[in-house]
């Protein structure tokens, strides 16, 4: 078996050779294929760690190769890229276990991003559970871990690419920090805890439903955060510190801040996140 760190599937020889010289100069071993048939061989007798791979492929479709990569022993973190009907492929992705998904034109910075997270996550990456995938309706069993919650937001920024930059910008925030809250405090970054999120969208509203596996939390006990301080007091910084807690503390103010409505449920192990549209 031979082993190299990447495959780069792309029918299109310029984005092909783009991609393979872009992830070579950061010193990554790449091969390329053309084709599905040619992935699909090279995949079989390779050991790669993260594949590449373009949906609209000759030969072999991008998604058919996604299936059969889930069968074998060690299979890749596969992150998928397309052009074309971007939600849709992005949900059949999703329902095909992809690591992640990039939307062409690809960033160079993200792209990096991608699979540089892909290769620091190790083989042991959890499997995040499709409970619906339609566009206006998306649930999701989630890990605790924060390369779930990483992956979780990049499918879901893709299910708000019609909106205007500036509310995608915010509601993207919001989702994370809700998101991050119930894997963190909720689950304990424990993998074998799951978040229930859902995402459900209507003509004028957006929703997110996050459902966290902890015993649920009090306000009035939330002295690392920033929700009770006066503007410009930073004491909770002081406290977060002390506890050994990252910098921050200001993840509720900005949901808040964000939000239109933003409800918890009585043991507030649960929270609806509402955007109107209008």
């Amino acid at each position: 078996m031979n082993h190299s760190d990447l495959l780069v599937v792309d029918d299109d020889d310029a984005t092909r050779t783009g991609l393979r010289q872009l992830l070579a100069n950061e010193g990554f071993t790449v091969e390329v294929a053309r084709d599905g048939a040619e992935a699909m061989e090279k995949i079989s007798s390779h050991d790669f760690r993260v594949v590449l791979l373009d949906v609209r492929l000759p030969k072999i479709g991008g998604l058919e190769i996604l299936a059969r990569c889930g069968g074998k022993w060690r299979p890749p973190k596969v992150v998928v890229m397309t052009g074309a009907d971007t939600t849709e492929v992005m949900l059949d992705a999703l329902r095909r276990h992809a690591y992640d998904f990039l939307a062409k034109p690809i960033e160079p910075s993200r792209l990096i991003e991608v699979v540089t997270r892909a290769f620091s996550a190790g083989s042991g990456v959890t499997t995040i559970e499709v409970i619906s995938a339609r566009a206006d309706w998306v649930e999701l069993l989630v890990p605790c871990t924060r390369d779930a919650a990483d992956r979780i937001q990049s499918f879901v920024q893709q299910l708000e690419t019609d909106l205007p930059a500036e509310t995608r910008d915010s509601v993207g925030l919001a989702f994370r920090e809700l998101l991050l809250n119930g894997i963190e405090w909720g689950g304990q970054l424990n993998p074998a805890k799951k978040v229930r999120v859902a995402c459900l969208r209507t003509r004028r509203m957006l929703l997110y439903r996050i459902a966290d596996p902890g015993l649920g939390f009090n306000f009035d006990d939330l002295s690392h955060a920033a929700i009770h301080s006066a503007p410009g007091d930073i004491a909770h910084d002081d406290v977060r510190h002390e506890k050994g807690l990252r910098p921050g503390g200001f993840g509720l103010v900005l949901i808040r801040a964000i939000a239109d409505e933003l409800i918890y449920n009585e043991r507030q192990n649960e929270v609806v996140f509402v955007k109107y549209l209008d």
